[in-house]
């Protein structure tokens, strides 16, 4: 199936915008990535045309929109790492806040007038029910969530103030690679349990930590609502369909309503890897919530979101086998990754 809609995606080079652009590629439609490879690698590209650039740079992203005619922007570009928004908070106000006003300019000056934004289930902070609906409060407990809350404000207010529409995924705790083995996790720095777990399995690290023995759960440890990657790469389909299709905008959590602890995770996955590893148990974190659930109801009635990948197993699976996997095709990930010839570097 052919689409003449031609979509900007930008932290395209991303975990989960990897994913997305493939996806959309793969769905017909026309691609253009934005990307300064902050944390994206270039290898992560399987689909469309990328230009390296910063949302910082409005200058550049003017000569972007206005070289393309977008129907729609898929905006994923952010810093991600909640202590390390305890530690620098102005960077996340910067990166997440302030680059989502710089992109919103662009969107209505240019007449761009959808758009599907990644945000966070840690806009919620510490709810006071789980699962947590989409009408909870929104109290966020650190600087990442209340960038990425503030993000959503300044969506919502251009909303009223002029025809965007939008939809807003709050993402809980996304995990969990490519069944084919092509994409996953490049980043060096990822913080994502999961991934840490296998990195233990496969002897990159020594030990494991838990943050925090001390929570209010049923075994003092956090519990999360992880998500496959894929499931939520499909989402971002459902939701730009949904928008081409005439959708009101929409605030939708991403989630499969089910939690684990992260001593449950760890066990699954020495279970499933067969390899026991050292797991040290330290501190709480500054800005870690105790437990987030999602209630996400409201994606599956809204957009008909059915996912594939809701089995904990499954995602742990895929992770090992992309661990393994990327040995094979990263080797020189620690060194200067060569940037392919169809990137365009102009600035």
């Amino acid at each position: 199936m052919t689409h003449k809609h031609k979509v900007l995606v930008t932290g395209g080079a991303g975990y989960i915008g990897s994913h997305v652009i493939r996806q959309l590629g793969e769905a017909g439609y026309d691609v253009v990535i934005y990307d300064n490879f902050s944390t994206g690698s270039p290898q992560a590209i399987t689909q469309g045309k990328l230009v390296v650039g910063d949302l910082g740079n409005l200058e550049r992203l003017y000569q972007v929109f206005a070289q393309h005619q977008f129907s729609t922007v898929l905006h994923f570009a952010a810093s991600l790492i909640v202590p390390e928004s305890v530690k620098y908070p102005l960077d996340y106000y910067t990166n997440n806040t302030r680059n989502t006003l710089n992109l919103l300019r662009c969107c209505q000056n240019m007449g761009v007038n959808q758009l599907v934004f990644s945000s966070t289930a840690a806009v919620y902070g510490e709810p006071k029910e789980n699962p947590i609906t989409e009408s909870a409060l929104t109290l966020p407990i650190n600087p990442y969530g209340r960038s990425k809350l503030m993000s959503e404000w300044l969506i919502r207010d251009c909303g009223v103030s002029s025809s965007l529409r939008y939809v807003i995924l709050r993402y809980f705790n996304v995990a969990g690679a490519d069944s084919s083995g092509k994409l996953g996790q490049f980043s060096k720095n990822a913080t994502h349990l999961i991934k840490l777990a296998c990195d233990a399995v496969l002897d990159r690290r020594s030990n494991l930590q838990i943050f925090g023995n001390d929570f209010p759960t049923a075994d003092g440890t956090g519990v999360r609502d992880y998500i496959h990657v894929e499931d939520l790469a499909t989402a971002h389909l459902d939701a730009l369909r949904y928008l081409e299709q005439g959708g009101e905008s929409q605030v939708l959590n991403c989630g499969y309503g089910q939690g684990y602890s992260v001593r449950q995770v760890i066990e699954k996955v020495k279970t499933i890897s067969g390899k026991d590893f050292p797991v040290i148990e330290t501190q709480r974190r500054p800005g870690d919530p105790a437990c987030a659930i999602a209630n996400a109801d409201k994606i599956h009635d809204v957009l008909g979101w059915k996912p594939k990948f809701n089995n904990l197993d499954k995602i742990i699976h895929s992770t090992l086998a992309w661990e393994v996997q990327k040995e094979n095709f990263t080797s020189d990930l620690n060194t200067n990754i060569p940037i392919p010839h169809k990137l365009s570097l102009t600035s």
